[in-house]
């Protein structure tokens, strides 16, 4: 199964079930909201699992783009990316959290035909319906404290969750997911039932919520028998012109940040994605110093465009690769001289790291990470 039948096959099982589609999926969270960039499927919805009426009503589908630069250190292992896509499904005060274990039981055993001995589930300790639920359906499930308990921040709405792992070892399945790798994440069920204060508190929420995500990269990875997410269909075109874990990730990552409006600058979202573009250039760079992404084929940013649905011409986005490339390259030759006389003197120190920045725009991160760099 591709990856566009997976979408598909998600999609029209929710719509078979009263669900309506959302519409744009933008990485731009919603105007108010203190995230640079979305990175959860639930982040658009905040205001309408906090009790505000959805248009759509009540059961909804959809597939967000996600971009966490949490997970920047763990890019290049077999699971994490920095922008992914997230299939969900919400209910706004209907249905509960033992119709949503079910509906996903049922999608994940007809529907992607995932053997159900390949099943293990994790549950949050002191919630008892999601156990019953499982065992009644036949899954193991391990009972786990926080681990299962989702929030989006120190405040706002959170509540126990239940994630749903699929066994990419040999057979047999041995251990839990938490004693064994080889059982991997692939959907979450979360039962949004209170609402966290800012003293720490819980009060229950007026309409309490399930959202629900599931991270289309990995159920790839599982679906097509891969050993990791880098070795799924939507990564062919990256492989053919890079075998480099890291540079397929944060160049694909840079395609949907500029999609979705973004810009290389010195701050907020251009900042992260002006980071992105210089990671994959060191990392080019320390493996062919003549590399350039002037030689990057259209065919991977065209796929990449499609793939996350965005309304940008891939040349664009590859002008805009260039012309940053360029002006890492220039920053480079204007400030290795200056960091290499400083080094003659000692160790850089807080006064020299603000001297860089301040007189000549070089940031303390490139100093450590390139300038540095033996």
């Amino acid at each position: 199964m591709d990856t566009r039948q997976i979408v598909s096959t998600f999609l029209d099982f929710y719509r078979e079930r009263g669900h309506e589609f959302l519409g744009d999926a933008t990485l731009i969270p919603p105007q108010g909201d203190p995230v640079l960039f979305t990175s959860a499927g639930m982040h658009p919805l905040t205001p309408y699992i906090e009790g505000r009426p959805h248009p759509l009503g009540r059961r909804l589908t959809g597939v967000q783009r996600c971009l966490r630069t949490t997970d920047l250190d763990e890019v290049g292992d077999d699971t994490h990316l920095t922008v992914f896509q997230m299939l969900g499904s919400w209910s706004m005060g209907d249905y509960g959290g033992d119709q949503s274990l079910r509906w996903g039981f049922e999608l994940l055993r007809d529907g992607f035909q995932v053997p159900v001995e390949r099943l293990h589930v994790t549950v949050y300790e002191e919630d008892p319906g999601s156990l019953d639920t499982w065992q009644r359906l036949g899954v193991p499930a391990e009972r786990l404290g926080e681990d299962n308990w989702w929030s989006n921040g120190p405040t706002g709405p959170c509540g126990p969750d239940s994630e749903i792992f699929v066994w990419t070892g040999d057979d047999p399945p041995t251990g839990t997911p938490s004693t064994d790798d080889n059982w991997v994440e692939v959907w979450n069920h979360v039962m949004m039932r209170h609402r966290r204060h800012p003293d720490g508190s819980l009060s229950p929420l007026e309409q309490p919520c399930v959202d629900t995500g599931m991270g289309l990269e990995r159920m790839s990875m599982v679906l097509q028998g891969r050993s990791s997410v880098f070795d799924t269909d939507v990564f062919e075109p990256w492989r053919r012109w890079t075998s480099s874990r890291l540079v397929s990730d944060h160049l694909r990552s840079s395609v949907v940040v500029i999609g979705d409006g973004v810009h290389p600058s010195n701050t907020g979202r251009g900042y992260v994605l002006r980071r992105l573009i210089r990671r994959t250039l060191t990392e080019l760079w320390r493996d062919d110093p003549t590399r350039t992404l002037g030689d990057l084929p259209v065919e991977p940013l065209g796929e990449t465009v499609a793939q996350f649905s965005l309304r940008v011409d891939p040349l664009y986005v590859q002008d805009v690769l260039v012309y940053e490339e360029r002006r890492f390259q220039a920053l480079l030759r204007r400030g290795r001289p200056l960091v290499e006389r400083l080094l003659l003197r000692g160790p850089l120190t807080d006064d020299d790291f603000h001297y860089l920045h301040d007189t000549h725009g070089i940031p303390r991160d490139l100093v450590e990470e390139v300038l540095t760099a033996a």
